[in-house]
């Protein structure tokens, strides 16, 4: 392996990083908003890739797209509760307390067993990105409350199955 690629997966991260610093410049779901939460869900995608193809994944490295993750989340959040609460059925967000509740449960759950942070990058946990990734595609679809329905069960059960897995291990 090349020396000077070591870094690159931790790169691309902090780019990630800046990039979902700047959305909160952003008009939300504008043209700009856009391009830039497009770039930064490539990142997210790229960081791992490389980390795994470059063969340099490491414990620092994996915990910095966790921490990416999260803040990419609470931004989200930030930007898009107000065009969400506006769009969806009210009740759809029950599920969201639900499944935020389950989450920080199994962070809270692997805290006390590992004494420290952990989150899964499981198989389901990642479908589950991709689909709240996708929610500012789906809200320029004909039925975003029926497909962010779909993404809530969804994440139910990657929460419950991440919950579960540090309950029995």
């Amino acid at each position: 392996m090349n020396e000077k690629f070591k870094n690159l997966p931790n790169s691309i991260t902090v780019m990630r990083m800046v990039g979902t610093v700047s959305l909160l410049f952003t008009k939300p779901m504008s043209l700009c908003f856009y391009i830039v939460y497009t770039i930064t869900g490539l990142t997210d995608v790229l960081d791992g890739f490389f980390a795994r193809k470059l063969k340099v994944t490491t414990d620092f490295g994996s915990k910095l797209d966790s921490i990416a993750d999260l803040l990419f989340y609470s931004v989200m959040l930030i930007l898009l509760i107000p065009v969400l609460w506006e769009k969806l059925h009210k009740s759809i967000w029950v599920a969201v307390v639900l499944i935020l509740g389950l989450r920080l449960t199994a962070y809270l759950l692997s805290a006390i067993k590992y004494k420290k942070f952990a989150s899964s990058h499981s198989i389901l946990n990642k479908i589950t990105g991709l689909c709240v990734f996708a929610i500012p595609f789906v809200l320029l679809t004909p039925f975003p409350s029926i497909i962010c329905w779909i993404i809530a069960v969804i994440g139910f059960f990657s929460s419950f199955d991440e919950m579960m897995m540090y309950i029995k291990n």
